[in-house]
C-alpha cells in the first residue's frame, strides 16, 4: 500500500494544503480560470493587484512574447480594494479557497489604508507588492532598500488587523537578503521573491517597441535562475517562510525551489499558456514524492548541498 504523501505546508499562520500557489495578476480575481484550475485546488490564490481606487491600466499592445518568457505591461488595471471586497472576494470564499489580496501603493499610508479596508474582510492574507514606486523617495520602488520596504510592511503590520502578510520583493537591488531582513523585522509573516524583471522587446520591421508602454516586466522561465538565485540567499537568512516566484512551469521546477529553501512556490507565466499547470504541478509533485518514498516536503526544503 503507497502511503499518500503530505504536500501541505505552514505559511505564517496559515496551513495550506499543498505548495503551489497562483502569482497576482494571471488568475484573475480568483474565479474567472474555475473551469480549467478550480481555486480551490491550490495552496492559496492571490488576486490581481489592487489600489485604493480602481485604475484603467495601460494602452494596449499590453503583453509581448520573447525568449524565453513574456513581457506585460497591464499598468496595475485594477477594480478597486472596495469592489473585490464587494463583488469579487465572496464568491471566491464561498468556493473554498484560501485567498491572498495582493495590495500596491504609492506611499506607505496608501499601503497603511488598502491594509485598513481588508482588515475586516474575509481575505486570509495579504500580499505586499514593493515594486511599486514610492512617490515621496523621488519615484524609487519601496523593494529597492530595506529602509523603504520596512516603512510600508510596518504601515501595513499597523493596520492589518492581525491578518499575516507577506511582501512580494523586486529583483531590483544591491542586497535582496537585507531587504527581505528588513521585512521580516517589520512583521511580515513570509516574502515571495521575485518580481518581474523591467525588460523591453522590438519590432524590427515596424521599427517599434512591442508594447504601448514600451517598457515591461519579464516572466518566465527566462527569469528562473535569478529567482532561485535570489531565493536560495534569502532562505539562508530568514527565519520566515520564503515562497518562490519566478519562471516556474513545472513540478520539477517547483522543487528545486523548495531544495533551495522555498516554502511554497507561485505559478505565474505558465498560467497564461495552460491555466491547468497548478493542477498538473500538484499532481506531479505528489508523483515524485511517492517514486521518492518521500513522504513530506520538509525532507527536501533547503537541502541544497552548496
Amino acid at each position: 500500500m503507497t502511503m499518500e504523501p503530505n504536500l501541505a505546508v505552514r505559511l505564517g499562520p496559515l496551513t495550506l494544503k499543498n505548495p503551489v500557489i497562483s502569482a497576482s495578476g494571471v488568475f484573475g480575481y480568483g474565479l474567472e480560470l474555475k473551469r480549467f484550475c478550480p481555486p480551490e485546488a491550490l495552496g492559496l490564490v492571490i488576486t490581481k493587484g489592487l489600489s485604493l481606487t480602481p485604475r484603467p491600466g495601460n494602452e494596449t499592445p499590453r503583453l509581448a512574447e520573447s525568449c524565453g518568457g513574456i513581457l506585460n505591461a497591464i499598468g496595475l488595471e485594477n477594480m478597486g480594494v472596495e469592489a473585490f471586497i464587494e463583488k469579487a472576494l465572496p464568491p471566491l470564499k464561498a468556493a473554498g479557497a484560501l485567498v491572498a489580496a495582493n495590495i500596491l501603493g504609492n506611499s506607505a499610508e496608501e499601503y497603511g489604508l488598502l491594509a485598513s479596508r481588508l482588515a475586516h474582510s474575509d481575505v486570509d492574507m495579504l500580499e505586499v507588492n514593493v515594486s511599486c514606486p514610492n512617490v515621496r523617495a523621488g519615484g524609487l520602488a519601496f523593494g529597492s532598500n530595506p529602509a523603504l520596504t520596512a516603512e510600508a510592511a510596518q504601515a501595513v503590520f499597523e493596520n492589518a488587523g492581525g491578518k499575516p502578510f507577506m511582501v512580494k520583493l523586486t529583483p531590483l537591488t544591491s542586497d535582496i537578503a537585507a531587504v527581505a531582513l528588513a521585512a521580516e523585522k517589520a512583521g511580515a509573516a513570509a516574502v515571495s521573491l521575485i518580481n518581474s524583471i523591467p525588460a523591453m522587446a522590438v519590432d524590427l520591421e515596424r521599427r517599434r517597441p512591442k508594447l504601448a508602454n514600451v517598457v515591461g516586466g519579464l516572466s518566465g522561465p527566462a527569469i528562473k535562475p535569478v529567482a532561485l538565485r535570489q531565493v536560495w540567499q534569502c532562505a539562508r537568512v530568514l527565519k520566515i517562510p520564503v515562497v518562490g516566484v519566478g519562471g516556474i512551469s513545472s513540478a520539477r521546477d517547483a522543487l528545486e525551489f523548495i531544495l533551495v529553501g522555498a516554502a511554497a512556490v507561485e505559478v505565474g507565466a505558465a498560467v497564461l499558456l495552460d491555466p491547468r499547470t497548478p493542477l498538473t504541478i500538484i499532481n506531479d509533485i505528489r508523483n515524485w514524492m511517492i517514486q521518492e518514498k518521500m513522504s513530506d516536503l520538509d525532507e527536501l526544503r533547503g537541502a541544497l548541498k552548496a
